[in-house]
């Protein structure tokens, strides 16, 4: 690998790779300098006068759950160098960065991973011939013969393969079918977690940033949707430059590529990799650079805008005014006969997954949350709540069990407007949903935490309790539904715009682009700084085809479709305690209601009904066990609930809530004894067919990381992902971890080049 590098990337070539990367960052981050003081004072300006959005009922957590294990388990990983396949240990802590290990034993003994990949714009792929296909279309001319050996070759056919159009590609392999889809829903929510990388509290940096992305692509004539627009600022950037810098490269370097087309396939992966490396590298500081600038200037810019709001406001909108009588008749013509006919086929072809997916979110809430319910009767009452509730208050971050929720955007076509509208791809609304789906899950689940918790306060007994427990689930599901309702159709107005505004400003371009620049001298120099031509003019046409997309979903939820509610139904202060509950600490329900034989932790953490330990000591050990690592996704094959003797009814299998409501009914009134052992938050009821039950069957389930032993595990620090595209990052003894471009020798000790 290293002869390729140093053939094809030589020190001209680098610094012919220099060059070109900082003119277009130096070009990018004018705009970005630009669209800042714009961001600034449009966020300053909305703190004065608000807006008129509906008040959340649901409750949002303001302490996240840190310090969790998503998932852990092994897996095949491809060394390319030496073409062979190692077995991994693998874990993606709550940052989702996936960490691989050389072993469990490395893991235990505190050995610094191997790499930590930060899946940012990569694409999961299940299948070598899609890789291939890929491959292949990255590099023309490279196309493998009929019968030639292929670039790739996996002893399984069960492979899951990130793929990336510029970075590194990682190759993966499991022996079954069920451990694929698991890490594939894994791995996917590692991807949608990581692309959404842009914090959503940035209310300057954020927008100016993205804002400056959109105007520089439209500089270039690129309207539309970018699919790259992938991961945190600097990753961003980076997908930027390639985006320009890949194609010059590849059509420079590929004649010149030796050997078999697979050969010359590897080549230019490991060229377009090490070339990313540079450019991020380089866009990394120069953002930084320009940022601390920005940070510096700020208290300054913001003196000026709380001193001349009015005026800036004021001058803002006599310059709206002028641009608009200069604008709209054209806008007018353009959206009615371009972009009004397609807003109903548009909203349908969204509204139908989005519904099922926040549906889906709805039943799988109250699946769980009964399941609890019922083992609760089953149990003893609070014995094991705080088990129960720990598992419900991840339920957001499972992967698992989530992905029934997320899989239901995945037919989301705009089958014959895609085109007309430019949108290059779909998978920008489908991740944005998902998030959405996902904010809402945790939202209810903490929302029924707190108003259970407030309920325990109260000494209810078993039955007292069960009914608590029904009476607050239809209550956060009420409040539930309107938020749904609310995100739902702000996402439809949003993903409209997303789709008309770069169309309606492509079409307007040759006609009007030209003439802004008269506009300049309508702003006073003073404030320059923000109000921008170029930004006003998208403000007024966004507003010729608002009106169309605030009455096409207006008129979606008076007819009750997908169960939007209208907008006159407003809920304002319907429970004006409930958001004082949030305010108090965050709730850990192992400590609280954990009991003797709380779960969650290693195997073997139970405490001794009658052990003399003082009680400051066990205070602190329950804290200890909180902050050991878990695992989120249980092994639903291992000591599954009810397999020994009993075959009760599964709340799983049930198709009613109906039926649900009848089953937790009966048990209410049942003075049966207890069965053997409670249900797993829900997990569904399987056949076994394993040997009779040993001592060992009611031990927690046999994930990997809860078999370290308590006092190892407590001092652990999740290791944090490198926020580098190209996904690896090798830690280095004595100091931060540095990114190396690194392989292994056939004996399996990674070096560096």
């Amino acid at each position: 690998m290293g002869d390729v590098l140093s053939t094809h990337l030589d020190d001209a070539r680098r610094q012919h790779i220099t060059e070109r990367t900082g003119k277009i960052l130096t070009e990018f981050l004018r705009f970005y300098e630009d669209q800042y003081g714009v961001a600034l004072f449009n966020s300053m300006r909305h703190e004065i006068e608000g807006t008129g959005t509906p008040q959340a009922q649901l409750l949002w957590r303001k302490v996240p759950l840190d310090e969790r294990i998503i998932f852990s388990g092994n897996l095949f990983q491809y060394q390319e160098d030496n073409k062979k396949w190692r077995n991994r240990f693998s874990l993606v802590p709550h940052n989702y960065g996936l960490v691989l290990y050389e072993n469990k034993v490395a893991y235990e003994r505190h050995v610094p991973p191997r790499a930590i990949i930060n899946s940012a714009g990569y694409k999961i792929l299940t299948s070598v011939d899609q890789y291939l296909e890929l491959v292949g279309n990255s590099l023309p001319g490279t196309t493998s013969k009929s019968g030639a050996a292929p670039i790739l070759k996996c002893p399984t056919q069960f492979p899951l393969i990130l793929w990336h159009p510029s970075a590194r590609h990682y190759y993966f392999c499991m022996m079954t079918e069920a451990e694929q889809d698991k890490w594939q829903a894994v791995l996917q929510d590692c991807i949608r977690h990581c692309n959404n990388g842009i914090p959503e509290n940035s209310k300057v940096e954020g927008p100016a940033f993205t804002d400056a992305i959109r105007m520089y692509r439209q500089s270039k004539e690129l309207y539309g949707t970018w699919e790259m627009l992938c991961g945190n600022e600097v990753q961003i950037l980076s997908n930027l430059v390639m985006e320009e810098l890949g194609p010059e490269l590849k059509a420079e370097l590929s004649p010149r590529l030796k050997g078999k087309p697979q050969e010359r396939q590897r080549q230019w992966i490991q060229i377009s990799d090490a070339v990313y490396r540079m450019v991020y590298e380089q866009a990394k500081a120069r953002f930084e650079a320009v940022l601390s600038k920005l940070q510096l200037a700020r208290p300054a810019m913001e003196a000026v805008i709380r001193t001349d709001m009015d005026q800036i406001i004021t001058s803002k909108e006599h310059l709206a005014s002028k641009i608009r009588g200069f604008i709209l008749p054209k806008a007018e013509v353009c959206v009615r006969n371009h972009v009004q006919p397609y807003i109903p086929s548009i909203l349908e072809a969204l509204m139908v997954p989005t519904s099922q997916g926040f549906t889906e979110v709805r039943d799988v809430f109250f699946k769980e949350v009964t399941d609890m319910n019922l083992n609760v009767i089953n149990e003893g009452g609070i014995d094991k709540l705080g088990e129960y509730m720990e598992k419900l208050s991840q339920l957001a971050y499972h992967p698992l069990k989530m992905q029934s929720c997320y899989e239901k955007m995945e037919p989301l076509r705009l089958d014959g407007l895609q085109q007309r509208f430019d949108v290059s791809s779909t998978s920008v609304f489908k991740q944005r949903a998902q998030i959405h789906m996902r904010e809402q899950m945790d939202n209810a689940v903490y929302t029924f935490e707190t108003l259970l918790h407030q309920e325990l306060g109260k000494g209810p007994t078993k039955e007292e309790l069960c009914k608590s427990i029904q009476r607050i689930l239809e209550r956060v599901l009420k409040k539930y539904d309107y938020d749904s309702s609310s995100v739902r159709k702000r996402f439809f107005r949003e993903a409209l715009l997303q789709i008309t505004i770069p169309f309606l400003l492509k079409k307007l371009a040759p006609t009007c682009k030209s003439e802004l620049p008269r506009f300049q001298e309508l702003i006073f120099e003073d404030f320059a700084r923000f109000i921008l031509v170029e930004n006003t003019y998208e403000e007024v046409v966004l507003q010729t085809v608002m009106k169309d997309i605030l009455q096409a979903v207006k008129e979606a939820a008076v007819q009750r479709k997908h169960n939007l509610y209208r907008d006159s139904v407003v809920l304002h202060n319907s429970d004006p305690n409930l958001h004082l509950l949030a305010e108090g600490t965050p709730i850990d329900w192992g400590e609280e209601y954990g009991g003797s034989g709380r779960g969650g932790g290693s195997s073997g953490d139970s405490g001794s009904p009658g052990s003399h330990v003082p009680e400051v000591a066990t205070i602190s050990e329950k804290r200890r066990r909180t902050k050991q690592v878990v695992s989120v996704v249980q092994d639903e094959e291992a000591g599954l609930p009810y397999e020994a003797g009993s075959e009760p009814l599964s709340p799983a299998s049930l198709d009613s809530v109906t039926e649900l409501r009848g089953l937790l009914a009966q048990n209410l009134r049942a003075e049966s004894p207890p069965l053997a052992s409670p249900l797993l938050n829900g997990a569904p009821v399987q056949e076994s067919t394993q040997p009779a039950a040993t001592p060992k069957a009611n031990s927690p389930p046999a994930s990997p990381l809860r078999q370290l032993p308590p006092g190892k595990a407590a001092d652990l620090e999740p290791p944090k992902p490198s926020d580098q595209e190209t996904g690896e990052q090798v830690s280095s003894p004595g100091g931060r971890p540095t990114i190396h471009t690194t392989t292994e020798d056939s004996a399996g000790v990674q070096t560096e080049f």
